[in-house]
């Protein structure tokens, strides 16, 4: 492209040389010509009216008087009536110039100049058009080399960006070149890589967050799994089989939770459903985790307590709060229900240290953990709390205690657009 722009830009120039250069040269060369004709032809009336002002003073004309008059490299004749010619000068050889006047006394002056003079003056003068027209190329040049660069060098930057983004670099450059077309084509290319950011970042929490959701319950069920190969009851092959059809319901849920989360995390499947089935199945599931471990859980407070949210969610959120307690915490883990206002609330404390001071509300972010692990389970268990209009708080550090408030009543379906309000 850059030669391409300097080709172009030099041939439109080249031609414009050609048209203007060649018609002033012909202009100039008319131009001498007839400069040198008339400087000739004054030439021969000032000589005949020098002759004509001898001639009626002294009466007498000789070469010698006129051999002053005449200008260099030029040759005189003057014809007086009666008298000799008188020749002043060398005379030409080859094509002349030549101009004739008369003198009021009947004399003949003739003047005569070599074109010779005409053709180096007109030398002289194709010399520097010459040159002007060489100077008005390089000076094209150069500007069609400062403008190719401009328009290719911006070119290639955006290739390259185009490049990174193929290549998975999303990073916007925020770099802008003066030129309108060329910057709206970095803006789209901006734009284009924040939005590929935000696509891979999404992407790259919903791998992270599918691993840990699924590690627990994965290792749930193959321990059930083994139990059963480990029986050879029938009423015990039974039982473990159909606890691990369901904990790969729960699975099921657990994914699909976490697309929808991905797509529109303010997207859940409300319903009214009893806490203590939640609650149940949660200690079913960690008991022998926290039976290796040489610790307990369990429950205590209100029962039979309904509230409004995805069981799944939070089942995973109580599940995230009590492999929180058996990885950080220490002692017995216990779970406790209350009621507060129109919500119901889910405590899980323990009797470990509690959460060190430098973390305090960092606590649900992600990557923000007091130990060696992810970082992402708090994070992951707000996120699926808020889903369904409830809410996750650390109500104390030390001992931790975490609380999981959901509404007791149903909430009002929102239009398109519309926060979601509970139904007083």
């Amino acid at each position: 492209m850059r030669r391409r722009l300097i080709n172009s830009t030099l041939a439109v120039v080249l031609v414009v040389i050609a048209v203007f250069g060649v018609s002033l040269v012909i202009v100039e060369t008319r131009t001498i010509s007839n400069s040198a004709q008339e400087r000739v032809e004054l030439e021969a009336a000032r000589l005949a009216s020098i002759v004509d002002s001898r001639l009626l003073g002294s009466g007498t004309v000789d070469a010698e008087v006129l051999e002053d008059q005449v200008t260099q490299d030029r040759y005189a004749v003057i014809r007086i009536p009666g008298e000799r010619a008188i020749e002043v000068g060398v005379k030409p050889t080859g094509d002349v110039i030549r101009g004739e006047a008369e003198g009021e006394e009947g004399e003949t002056v003739i003047v005569q100049e070599p074109r010779s003079s005409v053709t180096r003056e007109v030398g002289r003068t194709l010399l520097i058009i010459g040159l002007v027209a060489l100077l008005a190329v390089i000076a094209a040049v150069l500007l069609a080399v400062r403008q190719a660069n401009r328009l290719a060098s911006p070119l290639t930057d955006l290739a390259e960006t185009a490049e990174r983004l193929g290549s998975g670099d999303p990073r916007p450059r925020h770099k802008r070149y003066g030129v309108p077309e060329l910057d709206r084509v970095a803006d789209v290319l901006d734009s284009s890589a924040e939005r590929i950011a935000r696509m891979l970042t999404a992407e790259r929490r919903l791998a992270a967050d599918a691993s840990h959701q699924l590690r627990t319950p994965l290792t749930a069920l193959s321990m059930r799994l083994e139990e059963i190969t480990l029986t050879d009851d029938p009423d015990t092959v039974k039982e473990e089989a159909t606890i691990a059809l369901g904990q790969v319901e729960r699975l099921t849920d657990v994914v699909e939770r976490l697309l929808t989360n991905s797509r529109d995390p303010r997207t859940g499947s409300a319903v009214t459903f009893d806490l203590d089935e939640v609650i149940k199945q949660q200690l079913a599931e960690w008991r022998p985790a926290y039976r290796n471990a040489g610790r307990a859980i369990v429950t205590s407070g209100k029962h039979h307590l309904r509230a409004v949210g995805t069981p799944g969610a939070v089942a995973q959120v109580l599940a995230a709060l009590i492999e929180n307690s058996l990885m950080h915490g220490g002692g017995t883990v216990a779970l406790r229900t209350r009621v507060t206002g129109n919500q119901a609330v889910i405590e899980v404390t323990d009797e470990g240290p509690g959460v060190p001071a430098d973390l305090g509300a960092r606590i649900f972010e992600r990557a923000i953990s007091g130990r060696n692990s992810t970082g992402i389970g708090l994070a992951v268990a707000r996120d699926l709390a808020e889903a369904d209009g409830g809410r996750l708080e650390m109500l104390q550090a030390q001992p931790p205690v975490f609380g999981l408030f959901l509404s007791r009543t149903p909430l009002k379906r929102p239009q398109t657009g519309e926060e979601p309000e509970t139904v007083r």
